[in-house]
């Protein structure tokens, strides 16, 4: 294969590529979308398929639209997806749900998916992190690169977020640095300098505290949660409460198709505690609520008391505190990107709740977890497609499971 080929992209893969073929062999092509013509530099090839970049356009894809994200426009990852009208993002991670769950999750039974946008499209993000140059200016980061693109706005970002950080009036910071930071409810802004956490953990240890509190308050309906800047929250700002509206609707009706039983619901990887209302509800009075996550930020943050329920907190991995949890009849479980896997999926359904509720933020992951859930005796009963990262090739979906 040429180092340079001209290829017509067909379909969207999972990551935000685009699918083409040269001689019957697949190509990968960042930056693509269906329909696009492009000229394209190979840079990986292997003998199953081969990787590309764009290096012209020759003719665009009637999906794509003007460039809204100066950032993306200056090589950073944040906005892939930007070119795309919200209509056509919504469609492709559908179509990209689809295929994941049928290839990886290797489903007999595809369950019907419901998909809805969250608004606004741009101006959405209440959390960012940035890295910092050698000359202690903040920015995002290349795409598939440590490199900082100082001083480049990004169109998801909210008003406020990152005034005197990036753009007019920037400070300057450590260098090498990570900033995060946090947007609260009522306006209040955190900023803080962190190391990275690790892959698969939802917080990390904050260095130093530059700007606003420490942990900053989020309104979800009724409920009031104060999270550390550095804690993982929903980024989108219409996020949380469709969450716990949608996880509310899926776990009322789990739980009407199911007999009676002891009202004892699980909250796994639950952070701050975003669904323990939502859980309290469904189960009714007396409700007892377990809720297990390892990060030292979920055990520290302020979670409104459950109406009509009691909550115990578990500070532990869920693979091993699930097995001394009384039996549930809800599980509600929120794992971070890299999914629950086989082992944890499995301890919880020998537990025979009535209903699970799961949440994933990867198409791929998901898909996998709900493959085991099949193995183990429960079905997908319907999917929520929620796109609350616009401009981005992320979605969120959540799945009602109950036994088979």
């Amino acid at each position: 294969m040429s180092e340079t080929a001209t290829i017509t992209v067909e379909r969207m893969a999972h990551g935000g590529r685009g699918i083409g073929t040269i001689d019957g062999k697949v190509v990968f092509v960042a930056g693509a979308f269906p329909g696009d013509v492009v000229d394209a530099a190979i840079t990986k090839n292997k003998k199953s398929h081969a990787q590309a970049e764009i290096a012209r356009i020759l003719q665009p894809s009637a999906l794509r639209t003007e460039e809204p994200c100066p950032a993306f426009a200056a090589g950073a990852g944040c906005c892939d997806f930007s070119p795309l009208a919200p209509a056509a993002q919504l469609r492709l991670k559908e179509e990209i749900l689809n295929d994941q769950l049928s290839r990886l999750g290797g489903l007999e039974e595809l369950p019907p998916i419901a998909a809805r946008s969250l608004a606004p499209a741009t101006g959405w993000r209440t959390r960012a992190r940035l890295g910092v140059d050698a000359e202690g200016r903040a920015g995002f980061r290349r795409a598939r690169s440590r490199e900082v693109l100082a001083g480049k706005e990004c169109a998801q970002n909210a008003p406020g977020l990152l005034a005197g950080v990036v753009g007019e009036g920037a400070g300057r910071f450590t260098p090498g640095a990570e900033l995060i930071a946090a947007l609260g409810s009522n306006g209040w802004r955190g900023l803080v300098e962190t190391r990275r956490a690790g892959r698969g953990r939802r917080a990390e240890r904050v260095e130093r505290r530059l700007d606003g509190p420490a942990a900053v308050e989020q309104v979800v309906g009724e409920d009031r949660f104060s999270v550390p800047v550095a804690a993982f929250w929903q980024a989108h700002e219409a996020a949380p409460e469709a969450y716990v509206d949608i996880v509310s609707g899926l776990a009322e009706e789990g739980l009407a198709e199911a007999g009676p039983g002891r009202p004892v619901g699980w909250d796994l990887y639950g952070g701050v505690g975003l669904f323990v209302p939502t859980i309290a509800s469904a189960l009714g009075e007396g409700a007892e609520i377990h809720s297990v996550d390892l990060s030292r930020a979920a055990g520290g943050a302020t979670t409104p008391e459950p109406r009509l329920a009691t909550r115990r907190f578990h500070r532990a991995r869920v693979e091993s505190a699930v097995a001394h949890l009384p039996r549930p009849r809800l599980v509600v479980l929120d794992p971070p990107r890299s999914g629950a896997g086989e082992a944890v999926v499995g301890r919880v359904a020998a537990a025979a709740p009535s209903a699970v509720v799961h949440v994933g933020c990867d198409p791929a992951t998901l898909a996998r977890d709900l493959g085991a859930w099949a193995r183990a005796g429960y079905r997908a009963r319907r999917v929520e497609l929620v796109d609350a990262f616009p401009g981005t090739h992320h979605a969120e979906a959540i799945a009602l499971l109950t036994p088979a």
